[in-house]
């Protein structure tokens, strides 16, 4: 295959106990996250236009941390920062 993906939805987990209507929603996410990572991969796109796409997904779903989910700061603001490296390049 030569290549692989893995990704996360945040520092937390998604327990089992959490009732299903607040679960389902963030499990379909990774999974849709998922899968479009695999098509780009799959199609020969480069590594680091696939993990932009897959975070910008994760970033525009409220069901995360990230991006439209962010939570506000003690000002009531949304405090953003991003970056991604390429280890080859270290840039």
């Amino acid at each position: 295959m030569g290549w692989a993906i893995a990704l996360h939805g945040g520092a937390g987990d998604i327990p089992v106990t959490m009732p299903p209507e607040r679960r389902q929603p963030r499990e379909a996410a990774l999974r849709h996250c998922l899968d479009i990572g695999v098509d780009a991969l799959k199609s020969q796109k480069h590594a680091l236009d696939v993990v932009e796409l897959v975070v910008r997904e994760l970033e525009n779903n409220p069901n995360f941390n990230a991006g439209k989910g962010s939570v506000l700061t003690n000002a009531g603001t949304v405090e953003m920062e991003a970056c991604i490296m390429d280890g080859n390049t270290k840039r």
